[in-house]
């Protein structure tokens, strides 16, 4: 191991093993971000098992330290960060590390550490980074929970450059820590920042760090939501959901299209926005869902509905609340899972509630699911760490089966005793080359979905 001394107190450890890995473009079949290559939860691999089998393909696992964030695989290699406490203190101050994991084999490439401190963060949820890596050819982003943000090189894991959002732009830590993965736009990195002066949303040369814009005033908070890209009216419109409203800009320039307001309830915007079609939805823990319609021959949009209810308890509540689960749309109809673990399906046109069921999450407060499209079905990991085989339909749930993918180990912030005192894995997945990567706060897996291998 050496060590490079930085302009700023990070350290490098590079635990280098193997050839050097080739920057070729992305394979259409990596996992290189937050959801996928479009964030957009899609799995477009084939060859995948129709049937779920009893016991899973292990192909590796290897220990991990604590954290929220999910994978991201591009060219042979899995990138995941993660946290642990200096030993022996009670502090909350420790090391966040980036690591590179060879796909093939788990053999650990390269780790990159940095110290950090999680005091700002409330300590329930004080475990780790949350934020997934954002891969982009010899180059990936990671984001640590205070606000530290990495380019590091690929191959080597060496800092090529960074930005430390309390130090560099003001920022304010939001309750639940930095939660927003960047997103590369052509020559820029494009993330939410928090930062006094307009620095809401910033750009960045993705090579260099440099400054290219920033949009928008803080509204109490940053919030926790990812930001995409979309094509519509016309344009593509950068759409970014923080605390006070939905809102439209120009990924190249920062300029507001359009922007409706909508407070999210103690600054909980976390599910990602939601495009399809026309629609482009949001949906929040305790106010509900919002739905925009997108025009479609300029970049604007009007509201078409929202829900009325103003509660998290399932028996008072109208439509959509999800906390951690992004919902997902197909043709005029939603379904997602709501405050306390609930599976609900609505009529997109209108906000109805169709239907609801208790079969697929844990029904207790923040339950969740993760769940991503593969051909005409979804593949569904709970926060019981279960995969699941599903459908969604206007008439209601069909699961297809389900087996045990990893254990629970996250704390779900409730004390022991506590009603909703229960373990928990709060990390998206990844699915990747005909795979599974998913980890814990303990360990990391890869698990083959290839009907070949079964």
């Amino acid at each position: 191991m050496r060590f490079v001394n930085m302009s700023r107190p990070v350290v490098l450890g590079l635990v280098l093993a193997g050839a050097t890995v080739a920057t070729a473009p992305l394979a259409a079949n990596d996992w290189p971000e937050w959801r996928g290559a479009n964030r957009d939860g899609v799995w477009t691999e084939t060859g995948i098992v129709a049937d779920l089998p009893n016991e899973l393909n292990v192909k590796w696992r290897i220990p991990v330290n604590a954290g929220f964030s999910g994978a991201a695989v591009a060219d042979g290699r899995v990138f995941i960060t993660d946290w642990a406490e200096d030993a022996g203190t009670r502090t909350m101050d420790g090391r966040e590390r980036a690591l590179a994991i060879d796909e093939a084999s788990g053999e650990v490439l390269w780790t990159t550490e940095w110290p950090t401190s999680y005091r700002m963060l409330m300590i329930s949820y004080a475990i780790g980074p949350r934020a997934t890596p954002t891969v982009d050819g010899d180059r990936v982003y990671v984001v640590g929970a205070a606000g530290d943000l990495f380019c590091l090189s690929v191959e080597t894991g060496e800092i090529l450059w960074e930005k430390h959002y309390i130090d560099d732009y003001d920022s304010f830590i939001p309750t639940w820590g930095v939660t927003t993965a960047p997103i590369v736009d052509g020559d820029r990195l494009i993330t939410v920042v928090g930062g006094e002066s307009g620095g809401l949303v910033m750009a960045f040369n993705k090579q260099t760090g440099e400054e290219v814009w920033r949009s928008l005033d803080v509204v109490g908070e940053m919030g926790y939501g990812q930001p995409i890209i979309i094509e519509a009216g016309g344009t593509r419109q950068l759409i970014v959901w923080h605390a006070g409203a939905l809102v439209s800009l120009d990924p190249e320039t920062g300029e507001p299209h359009w922007e409706e307001v909508w407070e999210a309830g103690a600054g909980m915007s976390v599910a990602t926005p939601v495009h399809s079609g026309n629609y482009l939805l949001v949906s929040q823990f305790y106010n509900g869902s919002l739905m925009m319609q997108l025009d479609q021959d300029r970049p604007d949009a009007e509201l078409l509905w929202k829900g009325k209810s103003r509660s998290e308890m399932p028996d008072e509540t109208d439509g959509l609340h999800s906390m951690i689960t992004t919902p997902w749309i197909e043709g005029n109809h939603i379904y997602g899972v709501g405050s306390y673990g609930e599976l609900r399906g609505l009529d997109a046109r209108t906000g109805e509630r169709l239907w609801m069921s208790d079969e697929m999450t844990a029904q207790a407060r923040w339950g969740t699911a993760f769940a991503v499209k593969q051909g005409d079905r979804y593949l569904v990991v709970n926060d019981d760490g279960v995969l699941i085989n599903a459908r969604f339909t206007p008439q209601g749930y069909v699961e297809q089966g389900r087996v045990h993918l990893l254990d629970a180990t996250g704390d779900s912030g409730y004390g022991p005793g506590k009603r909703f005192d229960r373990k928990v894995g709060w990390s998206h997945p990844a699915f990747a080359n005909g795979h599974i990567i998913h980890r814990n706060d303990n360990e990391m897996i890869r698990v083959s979905l290839l009907a070949a291998d079964y």
